[in-house]
């Protein structure tokens, strides 16, 4: 398998990724993986040799331009050919690579996701998950977390296929719960959104649909898989990264609130189109990295894809 990441991409790169690279070298049999290293080789290279990389398994590819965070995504993917984001998706499309990863440019991220790999057929809408830790010690995934911020009721109904498929294949949860995010417990509750999503949930017999979930559930372990619009989803996401910035600025050291640090899952994965893509925060460090390679190849050692595909016929 042929993993590719954006050297470029994320506040601290390319020294960060470099060291993530580093780091997934030195825990796994270096030969299991090839990596394909995009990014300006003048910068790449001197890091590569200071930080004595020498695997046979990796490729420098040179991109010489880089979609720096505030661009507009699809008008930089346009207008940056020769960006290491660009240079990326082009590689995954033309079967050159088998998965992605960046903690570049989120918007130009997507829009590569959507235009050049293309969702799978079926999938009307693709979905970004997110990483909920619970109290009880298990993860759960959140989606969509900001790709839709509209959404239709069928398309709540898919995110939950998506996302049982991804807990039981890649989190090894055989039987994941399904919830819908709603201001009440009770079938009906909820804006016109929640209430039409809910039959459909209801009756679709490939997921384990446990009703409807408030917010203050999230946390309890009530569901492995929790669906909302990406709207809802992408607020709820950032209101949790807020809690690990204040424990940590507060100095305390608690085994549960130390699971809200994006660095022990790196990044998320872009639910619904036709190859592996990881889209990392872009303070991703090398934890962070080493992660989204260990997910990338999980996900390709696993056929995730075609799994996805074979329910979505």
């Amino acid at each position: 398998m042929n993993i590719a990441l954006d050297m470029m991409g994320g506040d601290y790169a390319p020294l960060e990724t470099i060291k993530g690279v580093k780091l997934f070298l030195s825990e796994n049999n270096k030969y299991d993986v090839d990596l394909t290293l995009i990014g300006d080789e003048n910068k790449l290279i001197p890091l590569i040799n200071e930080h004595e990389i020498t695997a046979e398994n990796i490729t420098v590819v040179h991109a010489s331009e880089v979609i720096e965070m505030q661009e507009h995504p699809t008008k930089a993917l346009k207008e940056k050919q020769q960006s290491s984001i660009s240079i990326g998706f082009h590689l995954l499309a033309s079967g050159k690579t088998d998965a992605f990863i960046s903690a570049g440019n989120t918007g130009a991220m997507m829009v590569g996701s959507l235009y050049s790999i293309k969702a799978i057929t079926g999938v009307a809408r693709p979905a970004i998950g997110a990483y909920i830790p619970g109290e009880d010690g298990k993860l759960s995934l959140l989606v969509d977390v900001g790709l839709n911020a509209d959404c239709k009721p069928e398309n709540l109904a898919q995110f939950a296929l998506l996302g049982s498929l991804f807990a039981k294949y890649i989190l090894n949860d055989e039987n994941p719960r399904v919830a819908l995010i709603n201001v009440g417990e009770e079938e009906g509750k909820g804006n016109i959104l929640c209430q039409a999503t809910y039959p459909l949930l209801k009756e679709n017999q490939r997921i384990n649909f446990v009703g409807n979930v408030e917010g203050r559930d999230l946390l309890m372990g009530k569901a492995e898989i929790y669906i909302c619009d990406g709207y809802t989803g992408n607020v709820i996401l950032k209101f949790a990264e807020s809690i690990y910035d204040i424990v940590q600025k507060r100095k305390i050291d608690d085994e549960y609130f130390n699971r809200f640090n994006f660095e022990m899952y790196g990044g998320v994965p872009v639910l619904g189109v036709n190859k592996p893509v990881i889209i990392g925060h872009g303070i991703s460090t090398a934890g962070a990295f080493n992660n989204m390679i260990l997910m990338a190849k999980k996900m390709i050692e696993q056929d995730f894809i075609e799994k996805i595909k074979k329910n979505f016929v």
